[in-house]
């Protein structure tokens, strides 16, 4: 059984990738997902939207993980040089 939280995956720094439906797109469909955790995607009427949505799925994602008892990754750390 993973010893980590929830709290403390939310708390990770992912790396997110938002994407206009078009390069045109000022107020249209946004897709929003979590590379690092696969299936992990969303799509919003806007850009916010996708983000809020994001954040939902994110959590969704990790909560059925943990109660899988699945690998989670996890975003590797940056260190300053």
């Amino acid at each position: 059984m993973n010893p980590k939280t929830l709290e403390y995956y939310l708390a990770l720094p992912y790396t997110i990738e938002l994407t206009p439906e078009s390069v045109l797109n000022k107020d249209g469909v946004w897709f929003a997902r979590v590379p690092l955790l696969k299936g992990c995607m969303t799509q919003g009427n806007s850009r916010d939207h996708a983000l809020i949505m994001l954040d939902e799925a994110k959590a969704l994602w990790l909560e059925t993980a943990l109660a899988e008892d699945m690998m989670i990754p996890e975003p590797l750390s940056v260190l300053p040089i």
